[in-house]
C-alpha cells in the first residue's frame, strides 16, 4: 500500500533510524512531522526531504515535555489534517552496573523512552479514533525480550515501553487502530559509543535497515496488522 498524502510523525527524526525512515518515506509522497532536539539537524532533515517531494514539520524540543508533546500533535494536525501514524523513535540508554546509576540517570532514561512514547501516544489516540483508523509504531529493543549484565536500567526502560505498548494494542484494536512493536538487535547508529559507519559496527543493521523494515510494517494492507516484529542482523545472536 502506497503511504503518498499520508502523515507520519516521527520522533527521534534527527539521525539514525528516524532521519532514514523520513528520508525512505518522503521518496513515497509521505507528509512529514519530525520530532527531535537538534533544531539544526532537523532542519537538514527536512531539507533533504524537501527536496523528494515531502511536504515537512519539524519540532525541536524533548518528547518528555507534556507542553511540548501536546503542541507537536495539534500543529500537526493542524498543518496537515490528520495524522495517520506515530513512530516513536526517540530513545537512548545508560549502561552500568545497577549500584552505579545515579537517580537523574534513571529518571531521565524513564522519561525520554516510556514517557515519551505514553505521551505522544495519549495524544495520536483520540485523533486517531475519531478517523477511525491509525498506526503506532514504538521501537523498542530486542532487550525488551531479554536483559544483559549491564543493561538493567535500559532493559527495565524498554520492558516497561513494551508492556505499555501490549496492552494499548488491546485498548485500541477494535477502534482500528494498529498498534506495531519493533525490536531490534544492534544497529549502525549513533546510539554506540564508535561513530554511524565505524568499521567495527559494519555487520550491525544499518538504519536503512531498519527504514526499510519500518516502512513495510506502515504499508500493510488496511486488514494486516504486524504486532510485533524482531530483527536481527545474521552475526547477531539472541
Amino acid at each position: 500500500m502506497s503511504l503518498q498524502n499520508q502523515t507520519i510523525l516521527i520522533t527521534g527524526a534527527s539521525r539514525g533510524i528516524g532521519k532514514a525512515l523520513a528520508i525512505t518515506l518522503a521518496k513515497d509522497g509521505a507528509n512529514l512531522s519530525l520530532v527531535a532536539r537538534n533544531q539544526q539537524e532537523l532542519l537538514a532533515v527536512k531539507q533533504e526531504a524537501e527536496a523528494l517531494g515531502a511536504q515537512v514539520a519539524i519540532f525541536a524540543g524533548s518528547v518528555a515535555d507534556e507542553s511540548f508533546v501536546k503542541s507537536v500533535v495539534a500543529e500537526t494536525a493542524q498543518k496537515f489534517g490528520k495524522i495517520d501514524a506515530l513512530v516513536n523513535n526517540a530513545g537512548f540508554g545508560v549502561f552500568k552496573q545497577a549500584t552505579e546509576i545515579s537517580t537523574s540517570e534513571w529518571d531521565s532514561i524513564f522519561e525520554t523512552n516510556v514517557k515519551g512514547t505514553f505521551l505522544f501516544c495519549r495524544e495520536a489516540v483520540p485523533l486517531m479514533k475519531n478517523a477511525g483508523k491509525g498506526h503506532i509504531i514504538n521501537i523498542a529493543s530486542d532487550v525488551a525480550k531479554r536483559v544483559f549484565d549491564g543493561g538493567s536500567l535500559y532493559c527495565a526502560s524498554k520492558y516497561a515501553q513494551d508492556a505499555f505498548s501490549m496492552a494499548l494494542r488491546k485498548e485500541v484494536r477494535k477502534d482500528k487502530i494498529k498498534v506495531s512493536v519493533v525490536y531490534s538487535g544492534v544497529v549502525d547508529t549513533h546510539f554506540h559509543k564508535r561513530e554511524e559507519g565505524n568499521p567495527y559496527q559494519a555487520k550491525y543493521l544499518s538504519s536503512k535497515d531498519m527504514a526499510n523494515t519500518i516502512y513495510f510494517i506502515l504499508s500493510a494492507p488496511e486488514h494486516v496488522v504486524i504486532d510485533e516484529l524482531m530483527i536481527h542482523p545474521i552475526s547477531q545472536e539472541y
